[in-house]
């Protein structure tokens, strides 16, 4: 059982780290825009993403693609 327990920690740790990564590597390619189009609006749930597909057509393209990518398919 502690076997399970220390394999269970150390792959949500593995996997926590690569979904940081992309959320870091997403938030950098937004990060002029947001400044821009989204300064008065307060990180979390969801509320950046969504104020920046209301201005989907005047983002960069990189922060297009990763807006797009969030949107309901």
């Amino acid at each position: 059982m502690r076997l399970f327990s220390i394999l269970f920690v150390l792959s949500t740790g593995l996997f926590a780290n690569a979904a940081y990564a992309q959320t870091a590597s997403e938030r950098a390619a937004c990060e002029a825009d947001y400044k821009q189009y989204c300064p008065g609006v307060v990180p979390g749930g969801g509320r950046p993403m969504a104020c920046l597909a209301t201005h989907l057509d005047q983002l960069t393209p990189a922060c297009k693609a990763v807006v797009q990518s969030h949107m309901p398919k």
